[in-house]
Parts: C-alpha cells; structure tokens; sequence
C-alpha cells in the first residue's frame, strides 16, 4: 500500500461518507464500469459542477476495485450487492453485455465480488496536490515522484530503467508481470485554477496526461473527474482517448451526480424522522436547490447544499464556490452587453437562448456571449435544457441578484435594482406614488434590454424593481393568462409579514388588475402554498399596475384582500 497505488485513503473517504446520515447509495454505478474494466484500455471522464458528488463517486470506485483494502464490509449493504440484476446467462461475455447497455428489463446475477479489489488502483486527488504545492513545477515534480516510489516498492523485482518515467515503470510493469492498472483521478483540472499555472504549465499537464493514458496496454480503465472538460485544452490528437460526459449533453451516469427527486424524498423521511423540531418544508428544498435537469429532463438537487440543510435543519444558500462566479461575473460586468441583457431577464425567471454543445474552456479566455453561458452552465451557476439555460433555483438567483444590486458597472441594471428596496417599502405601506415613480424612473432609463412593449421585458422590470423582496420573499411567477399582462405572488419567508399578489396590466388599468386578482381566486394559491409551509401571514396585499403604451405612463393601486 502506497501513497496513490492501492491506498487505503479512498476506503477510508467512503467508508465515512456511507456512515452519514443523509448518505445516498449510488454503488450501481459500478455495474456500469465493470464492463468498461473487462474490455480494458477505456478513459472516461465525467464532467460536473462542484459539490455535486464527484470525489465521493471517486473514492466509491477506487475503493471498490482496489487491492490496497478489503471493502466487503462496506459493498455487501450497499445496492452493487443486489446480485440478481439482469437474467440469468450462462456466457460472462453475454452478461457483460447486457450489464453494459443497463437493461433493467431481466435481472441476471453478477457476481460483484470477483471485481472486489481485483486490481491495483492509483488513486490521485489532484486538488490535495495542487494546495500542497506553491508552482507548477513543485506540483508535477512531486506527484510523478510519489507514483514512481510507489510503484517501484511495490514491485520490486521488475526491471526498472535507472531513470525511466512513470509512463515507462508502468510499461515495465505490464511487460515483465502481465498487470493492468486502474486510475482513478479525481479534480483531474484543479490546477489550471491556480494562480501559479501558467498556459505553458497547462499545456504540459494535457501533455503528462496524454502520455500516461493514451496507447498503452497498462490501463484497464481511466475514471476521471472535473469541473471543465478536457476537449478545450487539448488540440488536434494531444488526449482525444476519453470519452467525455457531461451535465448539459450526456445522460450516462446522470443519476450518479446530484440528488434524484426520488432520493430528495427518501432524505427528506429521514429528516422528519430523525430531527426533534424539522422546520424545513420539502417545498424549500425544491425552491432552494432543485432546477438542474439532466439531457432527459430528470430533475437533479444539488447534493450538497440538501445534505447541509437538513444537517442544519436551516434552509440558506451553501453555496462555496465564489471563486469560480467572481471569475465568470467579471465577464458580464465588463465586456458583453448581449450577456447583460441575458442576466436581467434570467434574474426574471426567464430562459435564454444558448449553445452550449462546445464548453467555454477557462474563466481566462472567454470571448463570445455562448462562452460565457456555456462556462455558467460547466460552473453550476446555470441550467441548460431544451436550447435555452436560466438560473435553476434561489441558492444561485440570489447570487446573481447581489451581483446586480452591489455593481454599478452593470449600468442600467443596477439602477433599477437599486431601487427595489424603494419599492418594495413603498408597496408595503401603501404608497402608490412612490410606486409609479420608480416605475416611471425604469421606464425612463435608457436601456438597451428593455422596448418595453414585449411581455417578456415588461416582466423582466417588474422583478428588477422588485429585486430586494428576493431577500423576505420567495418570487413566484404565476400562470400567464393572455397577451401583455403576467401576474407574481410573493410569499412571505418570514412569519407575520405582508403577502403580495401583483397583477401586470398593459393599456388598462390597476383596478381591471386587480379584478383579474379577485376573479381568478389567486388567494387559494397563496393560502395553500402557506399551508404547505405551515407559516402565517398578515395581510395579504392585491397589487396593481396598468401600463399605457400611447401615454408611456403607469398607475398603481394596492387593495387588501384579508388576513391570512
């Protein structure tokens, strides 16, 4: 057992993970390399944001395959046990195959235990290498001596070059004792964030990796995760051995990575079970950190942030990855108003356009509008389904809301979020005249996102200027019932405080608004999302606002409908 070969640090990670309370058993996904390790010489890399479960996914595999521990104890509970998986066939070869296409039509045995720490397995976190490490040099330096130390004491009658590489004490090995090896390598891009890479620098790790991987008869699998895909760092044939999966565009391994809405709900009994004073209703779970799909439209949680609100029995952003948005939102700040544009109507509950098939490839080099939403998307901070991406949930909206209400570069975005909390303060105490003055302001603002005569933009100013009750309110945009108009409801986050209804009409009037309020009975919506939360309210405020195309003016009215 060494230092990266056949390690007992993997088992160790796993065991710990399976050992929480809010642990989610995704050991099937084994059932979908082991094919993979039995053809031999198959790269895979898997693509995901951060915090959603890949180096508990890596140290699942590592464990599993390697010889460094037995991990019986922990496998013979878990769902890879369930031998009785497809129908039952005399030929391997034919189970295997069916194993690969996962039909879960006919279940057949397989028997996990002749996989079971069969094979020797470099296990690499890069991310523990890179923070150990101040320069590039230091980082490659070292990993590749550690490997090599390994490797040569744990094979010590293999003849070994007096100098030879890593690359080449691994041929060495295959040569002289007929082995294959597993790698495991976890973060695999991690070091292209730090500020001691260079692009030079990375051009030599693609160049370590595609030596290490590609032509060799020594690997039976590469398994290998990261936030950035490898096809944008590599050129011509440098690394083009792996086959690539990621969030937006591939639907193998998808329930591998982030929380099934089956698996939010099994986590969710544990928690009403198990919490003295459960104060989390499931709908703040899905409001708070659901609105990912994989390329089959299966809805995905952030595994993270759900494992952190029912620890806490807290529902509030976990969000930790403000490097990365710091790096991206410098792009929508300084460089591409289209983006702009893109930002305020996601931030108004749209959807927007995009292709992401080609992922941006690093913060530093972004230059076109689908770049900078694709490299969204790859960070986590965006959705991407049907053609189109927006902000998937509260945890990532407020992230953008303060990113627009705190930078005055934005320009005209800004301003009319600044004035939200004039707004909103203006709405709860009745005051109209304030109202149709920020209102006015909005529209008087010389914007090139808004003609403000699409339905789509008149949307996009109301949640701007009502970006501030995105802090007390969970913004709900309700049904859209016909041309120039859309209707919100804001539900208090806090008990006791005002609930709103706000009705948007275009070349009418606010009482006509407010009619639509009365007459579509939307308080049943409000009362019953409130008894879902089990929270109360005081008064619930009908809200509002004609617009006139011809005059270019709005007018307000604010009725209260009745205590809840």
């Amino acid at each position: 057992m060494g230092y990266y070969l056949n390690s007992t640090k993997a088992l160790s990670l796993y065991e710990s993970e399976t050992k929480k309370t809010y642990f989610v058993d995704k050991s099937n996904m084994l059932r979908q390399l082991i094919p993979l390790v039995e053809e031999g010489n198959n790269h895979i890399c898997i693509t995901r944001p951060r915090r959603f479960g890949k180096s508990v996914m890596a140290a699942m595999v590592a464990a599993f395959f390697g010889k460094g521990t037995d991990c019986s104890s922990i496998f013979k509970s878990l769902k890879i046990a369930d031998d009785l998986y497809y129908e039952d066939k005399k030929d391997s070869s034919e189970c295997l195959s069916a194993i690969a296409e996962y039909s879960l039509s006919k279940p057949v045995r397989l028997d996990y235990h002749r996989y079971m720490n069969q094979y020797h397995v470099i296990y690499i976190n890069f991310i523990e290498a890179a923070n150990d490490s101040v320069s590039y040099q230091e980082f490659i330096t070292t990993t590749k001596e550690l490997l090599q130390e390994d490797l040569r004491e744990a094979f010590p009658d293999v003849r070994f070059r007096k100098k030879g590489t890593v690359t080449q004490d691994l041929r060495m090995i295959h040569e002289q004792k007929n082995l294959q090896f597993i790698l495991v390598f976890d973060e695999w891009d991690c070091i292209f964030h730090k500020e001691y890479t260079a692009n030079e620098d990375r051009r030599n790790f693609i160049n370590w990796l595609a030596a290490l991987t590609k032509d060799t008869g020594y690997i039976a699998l590469t398994y290998m995760t990261g936030v950035l895909p490898i096809a944008k760092y590599s050129s011509g044939s440098t690394i083009n051995n792996f086959q690539e999966y990621t969030m937006a565009t591939d639907d193998l391994f998808s329930e591998y990575f982030g929380f099934t809405e089956v698996e939010v709900d099994e986590l969710y009994q544990r928690y009403t079970a198990r919490t003295p004073n459960p104060i989390i209703a499931r709908e703040d779970l899905k409001y708070w950190y659901d609105g990912y799909h994989t390329p089959s439209s299966e809805r995905m949680y952030n595994p993270r942030s759900v494992v952190e609100a029912l620890t806490r029995n807290r529902i509030r952003s976990y969000w930790t990855s403000t490097g990365s948005y710091a790096e991206i939102s410098s792009y929508i700040i300084n460089d591409r108003a289209d983006v702009k544009k893109d930002v305020a109507l996601m931030v108004s509950g749209e959807a927007v356009p995009a292709d992401v098939e080609e992922y941006a490839a690093t913060a530093m080099q972004l230059s076109t509008r689908n770049e900078i939403l694709s490299a969204m998307v790859v960070y986590g901070f965006l959705n991407y389904e049907d053609g189109k991406v927006h902000i998937p949930n509260k945890e990532l909206m407020d992230e953008f809301a303060k990113t627009i209400r705190e930078r005055e570069e934005l320009g005209y975005i800004n301003r009319l979020a600044s004035e939200s909390d004039r707004m909103l303060r203006a709405t709860l105490k009745g005051d109209t005249k304030t109202m149709e003055e920020v209102l006015q302001f909005a529209h008087n603002t010389e914007t090139p996102l808004l003609d403000y005569n699409d339905e789509t933009e008149l949307t996009a100013i109301v949640n701007l200027v009502y970006l501030a009750a995105r802090d007390s309110y969970y913004v709900e945009r309700e049904n859209k019932a016909g041309e120039g108009y859309t209707d919100f409801i804001f539900y208090p986050e806090r008990p006791g405080d005002d609930g709103i209804i706000l009705e948007l009409k275009v070349d009418d009037t606010p009482e006509a608004a407010i009619q639509q309020i009365r007459d579509r009975n939307y308080v049943l919506t409000f009362k019953g999302k409130m008894a879902e939360k089990k929270r109360h309210t005081g008064r619930v405020l009908m809200v509002g606002i004609g617009y006139s195309k011809k005059k270019k003016d709005h007018h307000c009215k604010i009725e209260v409908l009745q205590t809840v």
